[in-house]
């Protein structure tokens, strides 16, 4: 018997300088607290949130999620020392058309 495996719409606020870059294609991922259950095939709903007027702008995007990295896990492969002096950076990549040999 196949287990059917229920796919989740996750809604989270995103400010507007955010929102425009995800909606440009520019930015393709996203840093979060892992306070909520996210896995790939997951529906993450970015709403537009001005913290100016404290509310929703009526702006959302939807994204498949298609991968998931959770921080517990990179204690194998830096120490909390190197962790505490360098902190941490996200880096987006896409297929390079020009690839060398």
């Amino acid at each position: 018997m196949k287990r059917v495996i229920k796919t989740r719409r996750i809604e989270k606020k995103a400010w507007p300088e955010l929102f425009k870059l995800v909606k440009s294609g520019e930015k393709t991922f996203d840093l979060r607290l892992d306070d909520f259950k996210c896995k790939p095939g997951d529906i993450l709903v970015l709403r537009e949130w001005d913290p100016k007027r404290k509310g929703y702008t009526g702006r959302t995007l939807e994204k498949k999620v298609t991968f998931v990295f959770k921080s517990k896990e990179i204690l194998k492969f830096w120490s909390e020392e190197e962790i505490g002096k360098y902190g941490f950076q996200v880096i987006a990549f896409k297929d390079n058309k020009k690839t060398s040999v």
